[in-house]
Order: C-alpha cells, then sequence, then structure tokens
C-alpha cells in the first residue's frame, strides 16, 4: 500500500483540458484496505470522467483548489493547524452515526478547500458518494460542489437493493461480478447500504443460459464483495421443500443451508419469506428458521434473522401471531412484502413492538404486482407489460412516505435494472425525506450521464415527464411527444452506449410509439364498424368494406422510424447490460420478465376478432347475416338504454365502485384494480375481454347504477375473462343472491342473468361479486371484464 500511495502522490488532479489546467489536490490517508479501495473508486471515476487522478498525502500550501477526505480521527494529519481549528469551528458538532459525514467548505485567497469528514471508513464511502453526484461537469470540466458547511446522516439503517442472479431476472444473470461491483458501488453513492442477494436455490431453474459462472461462485463473490468494501449483504432465503414436517426434508435443508452459510465470508442478515416463493404453514416454518439461525450464527455470530408472513392465509396468519407472541429470541425482525393480506398497519398492530418491521416494496412491477400502476392505459399494460423501465418518482414518494411510519428500514424487491431509478430514489429518501425527490434526479443525471449544468435539470423532468406518460388515456395524452423530443435532443457527456441513458430513449420511444399505432390502428377500427353498422348497404358489401378498411392501415414514416430505433436501442440495451428485452433474441425467461419488446408488432386493436366475426357473418343467410352485423356494430350499446362497463379500462367503466384509491391505499386492498389478461389480440380475444377489473382477497367487486327505472326489469350480461385463476365467485344485487359461488366455465365465459324489477331500490342497482374468507397468496383472481345492464323490453 505505501508503493500505491507514492506513486499516487507524485501526480495532481486536472480539472480542465484549456491551456492553463485548473487543478485540484486530493488530500487523503488512506491506511485500511476498505478505505484503498474507496479511493481507488474516487480515482477511477473521476478519471472515466477525463480528469487525470491521484492522491497527495497531506497538502502543501499552493495555488489549488483542495478536497480533503479522511475520517474525523485523521483530520488532524490532514488539515494544518489552523485550518484544523478553522474546520472545528465551522463544521457542525450534531452526532452524525457511523455513516454520516460532515461537508465544510473553507476559503484560502481565490483557492478553496472542500473537506469531507466522516465518523467511519463507510462514511467516508458516502461521503464520496456526496462528491460524484454533486460535481457538476461544463465542457468535461469537473466543477467542486462548494457549499454551506452541513453534517448529514442517514434516517433509516438498513437501505438496500435485492439482486437475482437466477434465470427469471431481465438482466443480473448475465452479470459478471466486475459489473456488480460497479452496481454495487453506484448504489452507495445514493445511500444505499445492503446488498441483498437471492439464494442459488429458489423459486427458479438452477441455471441460466446467460450465467457467465455458476450461481454459488457468483453469490460468494457477491458476498466477498461486500466484505471487500464494508457493505451490508443480505441473504434472501426462500424455504423451497414441499413438505418440512418431514424430518428427512428438514435435515436436507439445514445440510444445505450450512453448506451455503459457512462459505459465504460475510452475512450481516438472512430474510426467509413466509411465501412467494415458500408455502410452509409457520408453526413449521418457524422451528426451521430457529434451527437456521443456530447454524448461522455458528459462523456469523452477529447475523440478523428475519422473517415474513407473505402468502399466509388467514389462518396462517392467526397462528403467526400467536408464535410471535412467545417473543422467538432467534428473531431480529419481521419484514413485510407482496402477497401479504394483512396490510403494514394491520402487522405492526399485532407484532410485538420488540420486533421492528422493515419493507420489502416491489419497484420492478407495474401491474399484477403490490403497486400497479394507477389509471395505467391498457394498451401499455398489453404490450410494455409488467416489469418494463418504470422510473415512478411521485409515486413511489408518495408510497414511501406512506409506510415511513411502520418501518425501520428496507429492501427493495428488484429482477433487474428496469427499476434502476427507482432504486436511487429509495437510496435517497432512506438518507434524508426532507431533501426533494427532484434534486435525487438531478444527481443522477450529474452522476451517470456527467449532465452539464442546465442538462440535469432537463433530463430530470424528462424522467417526471416518463411517469406522466402513464397518468390517464394513451390517446390524450399530450406530453408524450414532447418528453421523447426533450430525451432526443440532449447528448450529456456520458451518454454513448450507456445503458441508462439508452434505457430512457427506450422507454420514452416506447410510449410514442405506442400512441402513434394506436391511434392508426383505432382509427382502421373505427372505420370498419362504421362500415359494419351502415344497414343501407347489402351486408356482402359491408363485410368486404369493413375488411378492406382493416386490411389498408400502414405505419407512417414516424410509426417506422419508431419501430427501427427500438430495434437498435433493444439490441444496444442488451449488448450494453445485458438487459432481456426479448424472449428469443435475447433470451428472456418469459415475455413477462421485461421482454416487451417482443409486444412491439402486436396488434393495438380488435381486427382479428372482428375479422373472425365477419368471416363468419359471411357464412349466413341475409337476414341472419343483418342481425350478426348489428351485434358486432353495436357491441357495447346493442339497445337504447344500454348501460355497459368495460372494465379493465380507467376511461370505460363509470359503474365501476373505485374504493380508497391508491393514494390513501397503496397495495389496494380496499380498491378496485384495472388489469389485463396474459394473452394478445391477435389470438381473436377482444381487448374488451382482455382487459379486467378484480380487487384483493375479500374486498367485493362493486358497481353501482343509479337513475335506473324502478318498474323495469333488466337483463345482465356479463364477460367473465382475465387470467387462468380456478375461483369460485358469488354474485349479489343489493344483497339478493343472483348467482351461487362458481368457478368460471372458460375464458372468456359470457352469460346473462334477469334483474327484476323488485329488486332495484329507489332507481339504485348495486352489484356485488366476492370470493370465500380465508385466501393467501396474492390474493387476485376475481376477474370481470364486461358488464351490461340492458332493459328487457328492448333486449336483442
Amino acid at each position: 500500500m505505501r508503493l500505491r500511495l507514492a506513486i499516487f502522490s507524485c501526480f495532481f488532479l486536472s480539472l480542465s483540458h484549456g491551456a492553463v489546467a485548473q487543478r485540484l489536490v486530493l488530500v487523503a490517508q488512506p491506511r485500511t484496505p476498505v478505505q484503498m479501495r474507496y479511493f481507488d473508486f474516487l480515482l477511477k471515476q473521476l478519471a472515466d470522467r477525463g480528469q487525470q487522478v491521484s492522491m497527495s498525502g497531506r497538502d502543501k500550501a499552493g495555488s489549488t483548489d483542495r478536497l480533503i477526505v479522511g475520517t474525523e480521527q485523521q483530520m488532524p494529519s490532514l488539515l494544518s493547524p489552523a485550518e484544523l481549528g478553522m474546520w472545528q469551528q465551522k463544521r457542525e458538532s450534531r452526532p452524525i452515526g457511523q455513516e454520516g459525514y460532515s461537508v465544510t467548505s473553507l476559503g484560502r485567497g481565490t483557492h478553496k478547500t472542500l473537506i469531507l469528514s466522516a465518523a467511519s471508513e463507510r462514511g467516508e464511502l458516502f461521503a464520496v458518494g456526496w462528491f460524484l453526484r454533486s460535481a457538476t461537469y461544463d465542457h468535461r470540466t469537473l466543477h467542486l460542489p462548494f457549499t454551506n458547511s452541513y453534517t448529514t446522516k442517514p434516517d433509516r439503517n438498513v437501505r438496500g437493493y435485492q439482486i437475482g442472479y437466477r434465470m427469471k431476472n431481465n438482466t443480473y444473470d448475465a452479470w459478471t461480478l466486475d459489473q456488480f461491483r460497479q452496481q454495487m458501488l453506484d448504489m452507495a453513492v445514493f445511500g444505499l447500504n445492503t446488498m441483498q442477494v437471492v439464494a442459488p436455490i429458489s423459486d427458479d431453474d438452477p441455471t441460466s443460459p446467460l450465467f457467465p459462472a455458476p450461481a454459488e461462485t457468483t453469490v460468494l463473490g457477491l458476498s466477498q464483495m461486500s466484505q471487500d468494501y464494508d457493505l451490508r449483504f443480505d441473504l434472501f432465503y426462500p424455504e423451497m421443500a414441499k413438505n418440512y414436517a418431514d424430518p428427512d426434508q428438514s435435515a436436507k435443508e439445514l445440510r444445505q443451508f450450512e453448506d451455503l452459510i459457512r462459505k459465504l465470508p460475510r452475512v450481516d442478515s438472512i430474510h426467509v419469506p413466509g411465501g412467494d416463493p415458500g408455502h410452509t404453514a409457520p408453526e413449521v416454518l418457524l422451528p426451521l428458521i430457529e434451527q437456521e439461525a443456530e447454524i448461522l450464527h455458528r459462523y456469523h455470530p452477529k447475523a440478523e434473522v428475519w422473517v415474513s408472513a407473505q402468502g399466509f392465509t388467514a389462518e396462517r396468519y392467526k397462528r403467526f401471531y400467536e408464535l410471535l407472541e412467545q417473543h422467538p429470541a432467534y428473531l431480529s425482525g419481521i419484514f413485510f412484502g407482496p402477497q401479504s393480506r394483512e396490510s403494514m398497519e394491520q402487522q405492526r398492530a399485532k407484532i410485538p413492538a420488540a420486533y421492528p418491521i422493515e419493507f420489502y416494496p416491489d419497484t420492478a412491477h407495474a401491474m399484477h404486482s403490490q403497486f400497479p400502476v394507477p389509471k395505467w392505459d391498457p394498451i401499455f399494460a398489453l404490450t410494455e407489460g409488467r416489469e418494463p423501465i418504470d422510473p415512478r418518482p411521485a409515486g413511489f414518494e408518495h408510497i414511501y412516505k406512506h409506510f415511513y411510519p411502520y418501518n425501520n428500514g428496507f429492501i427493495v424487491y428488484s429482477e433487474g435494472v428496469n427499476d434502476d431509478i427507482n432504486k436511487v430514489l429509495w437510496g435517497g429518501w432512506g438518507w434524508s425525506l426532507e431533501r426533494p425527490t427532484h434534486n435525487t434526479l438531478l444527481d443522477y443525471a450529474r452522476y451517470f450521464f456527467q449532465a452539464a449544468p442546465a442538462d440535469d435539470e432537463r433530463i430530470a423532468s424528462a424522467v417526471e415527464g416518463l411517469e406522466r406518460n402513464w397518468d390517464g388515456p394513451l390517446l390524450q395524452n399530450t406530453g408524450i411527444a414532447p418528453v421523447l423530443a426533450k430525451l432526443e435532443k440532449l447528448h450529456p457527456a456520458n451518454s454513448v452506449k450507456n445503458w441508462r441513458w439508452d434505457s430512457l430513449l427506450y422507454r420514452g420511444s416506447y410510449d410514442r410509439y405506442l400512441q402513434i399505432k394506436r391511434l392508426r390502428e383505432l382509427r382502421s377500427e373505427q372505420t370498419a364498424l362504421k362500415v359494419v353498422a351502415d344497414d343501407t348497404s347489402p351486408p356482402s358489401t359491408r363485410i368486404e368494406g369493413a375488411m378492406r378498411a382493416l386490411r389498408n392501415s400502414a405505419p407512417d414514416a414516424e410509426e417506422r422510424k419508431l419501430h427501427t430505433s427500438l430495434t437498435s436501442l433493444a439490441s444496444a440495451l442488451f449488448q450494453e447490460c445485458g438487459l432481456q428485452l426479448s424472449v428469443k433474441l435475447y433470451g428472456a425467461s418469459n415475455w413477462e420478465r421485461g421482454a416487451n419488446f417482443d409486444r412491439i408488432d402486436t396488434p393495438l386493436n380488435d381486427r382479428t376478432w372482428l375479422e373472425t366475426e365477419l368471416n363468419k357473418a359471411g357464412t349466413l343467410r341475409n337476414s341472419e347475416q343483418r342481425e350478426k352485423l348489428s351485434r358486432i356494430a353495436n357491441w357495447s350499446h346493442p339497445v337504447p338504454g344500454a348501460l355497459y362497463d368495460d372494465l379493465g379500462d380507467p376511461a370505460s367503466e363509470a359503474q365501476l365502485v373505485k374504493g380508497s384509491g391508491w393514494q390513501s391505499d397503496p397495495e389496494l386492498y380496499h380498491s378496485s384494480i384495472d388489469g389485463i389478461a396474459d394473452e394478445t389480440l391477435e389470438k381473436g380475444w377482444r381487448l374488451s375481454w382482455l382487459d379486467y377489473a378484480e380487487t384483493l382477497y375479500e374486498q367485493p367487486l362493486q358497481l353501482h347504477y343509479t337513475g335506473l327505472k324502478g318498474a323495469t326489469a333488466y337483463t345482465l350480461r356479463i364477460t367473465y375473462a382475465g387470467e387462468e385463476y380456478k375461483l369460485p365467485m358469488q354474485l349479489k344485487a343489493n344483497g339478493v343472491t343472483l348467482l351461487a359461488a362458481r368457478v368460471r366455465a372458460s375464458n372468456p365465459e359470457q352469460m346473462e342473468l334477469p334483474v327484476n324489477a323488485e329488486l332495484i331500490h329507489k332507481g339504485e342497482l348495486t352489484l356485488e361479486w366476492s370470493r370465500p374468507y380465508g385466501a393467501g397468496g396474492g390474493g387476485r383472481g376475481g376477474q370481470i371484464a364486461e358488464v351490461w345492464l340492458l332493459p328487457v323490453e328492448q333486449k336483442q
């Protein structure tokens, strides 16, 4: 190490490439291997930004700015006696904890000194991170972030993110340890201190065609990496055997656990989910975890043990709480994640106060998830899918603040880099909720793209615009095109072959592509339906004209250009970071796992269904043809006075009772949820069948009608459609059972039921679908796609 320091002290840090270089001296005395790695990281980052970099052990007076970095104990050896006194006078003296740091600016004539002092070595890394994300760039010139002196420490002790080196992951199964090291340090720049790694055995294939190394080798390497940089390592360890009540299966699990734990260089904690994945009852699971805790502490005495109630049924929750009332000493706390039938608030109220709660939020998924995007247009859901590139600064800020009173820290659940910005944002909130979210996006632009002044603001604004692209109906959103135009005009210094930049371009381009394509295909569908509805023409003429209108739709130059751009960006993202946007082209495990490039050519209208129905009409006799064509043309309103809801389309479900809404109910326990089935329109489904509404667990799905004719009987027409759930649903009308609990006979399934006039009270009718009490898992599956209320006397 002395040799390396001697070599480093021979150079200076040049801040520009003009005729007269602006110099900065970096003053530091790394004394341990961990400190040396931190400063290696700092020097490399500055070198990557075009700066010649080195360190000096102690600065001599000179005509340069200075950056001085060290622990508080090192300051007397880094500063002159006079400067030490100034530093002690200017810096805030409040406690900064083990991870906090102070920033102190000292003036020295025309040259300045910036001092970063930390309570610990790890605090030095976070101080260095602050410097790297706060420094500004202008034509490759780095400007020091001189600021008022202040002291900062993290609000939450555990601020983590998950790494799944497994087949299901949309990125990480293609990564090397060097890539993971850079990711770990990038996340530390934004204050994240914990890497959670999914165990080699989980609910997934044991290997991936994209693996550069075996799973266990990589997991061990990630643990060693955490040790090398003194950052927390957490093991996410699901219990996957079928029956742990079987002594043989339990013994095998304990052997596998010990074989892994004894090899891991560092373990700060383990997290064992009750479900998602897993299926073991708490009275069997907790004794198993107790035995694993004993094994864990043989090798890692200070490691913590956390468990969740994910996936538990109501009965299992009851037993879980009873077991916690015994205050098992081996448990450190409870973590709260997706597929929890009881909310964090409920769990906090029922779990003994001695056990803290950690948050395990899903930041990766836009639908079929813990936090679905509210008011998401079904076209986005159909194409960009469950795991898209999904920056959600405003949404997740609200979610973070909503759950803040009930937890002590977090580890975000992630499936790759599609939620990269969300991870960074959670790091910012975990450090300080007082700092504006927008400022973290500015940091993101400066650190990852070396954005020049003003460009950082434009980039942050574009990211916020991407979130707003998803707000409300696709065709009514006038902000989508300007967001893409803003991104395309920007060329920050570090944007070439940068996956983070290309991911923003990909999302912005995809949003705009869908808007153009959907408008074009919808117009062709509307033209075809207008022809079908023209009953002054012979049926054969109407069929031929409608077919022609459907076929005559062709993309314009802008749509073709965006298609080409998306093709190039998908390839570039795979090459740059292993992001698998296609199953066939890039080895994604499933289209739902981020492979939304595979949906780029999927139809966005009902053309396939229409062509099928028109062909059927062509085989009928004249009178039957007319009746068939009338049903096609008047699908949603077959008779005057019909009330129709296309459930799942936020713009077409007027009678749907929305419930509490996502702002007060982010996980939608007491709200209706819009979703879409795992099908496509080229398979002959209507879009109105693909999208659906559902609720979770026992929350009823309700439609409420007003202004009905009191003396009129109605026919209720229902389309049951959605994902392949087999769940019984009961239907009541104003509290009276219309349909006993039954499982959908087919998917889709359409049926009609009479609604007698006596059921309607003061012109109002509430329909309510419900499911049996007590279900566990994700609580999903009670899905309805379409509902008509048709006056009987005019029913066709």
